[in-house]
């Protein structure tokens, strides 16, 4: 199941007994299409003593809900919303509110941007000198005329070694 939502976001629940509530998510479960949200969904489960050192008894825990029973919520407009998908200037992927637009996780991505002056200042230095690719350089050709060489005495081995054997009659054994 597709989905964009994360751990760490923070859900309206709006469906279910604890339909209103907001929480973060603490567990998704992409393949079978469920999310366990902090202090929503309490069940009781019923556990046995395993040892003599061992407490039963009975515990609260949070069970995983649908994911289509939980909206987001923006962090920049506070609304429950869905998710958009918006390239930022860099060509990056995002997601991006539909109700306001704003990017929903730029702070987080933060190795995008490099970390100093210095570095932006060496890596448009190696844009700047690195060459154009034209259509075939001499080492592409290479490899080429290589491949083309190691497929024909493939077929060469194929032919020789597909003779067909005629097959023989089976003996019944009476």
């Amino acid at each position: 199941m597709n989905t964009e939502l994360k751990k760490g976001d923070t859900v309206l629940v709006i469906a279910g007994k604890d339909k209103g509530k907001t929480g973060k998510i603490t567990a998704c479960n992409r393949h079978k299409g469920r999310v366990t949200v902090a202090n929503v969904n309490i069940v009781s489960k019923h556990r046995k003593p395993r040892s003599q050192n061992d407490k039963g008894g009975i515990k609260k825990e949070e069970a995983p809900i649908d994911i289509s029973n939980v909206q987001i919520i923006c962090p920049s407009c506070g609304k429950a919303t869905r998710i958009a998908q918006k390239f930022d200037e860099k060509g990056i992927k995002h997601r991006a509110c539909k109700k306001c637009g704003a990017f929903m996780d730029g702070e987080k991505r933060v190795k995008d941007k490099p970390a100093s002056k210095e570095k932006a200042a060496k890596e448009t230095a190696k844009e700047a000198k690195a060459e154009p690719v034209t259509e075939k350089t001499p080492v592409r050709a290479k490899k080429e005329s290589v491949k083309k060489t190691a497929v024909a005495q493939k077929a060469k081995v194929d032919t020789a070694t597909t003779k067909r054997k005629t097959p023989q009659a089976k003996s019944t054994g009476k």
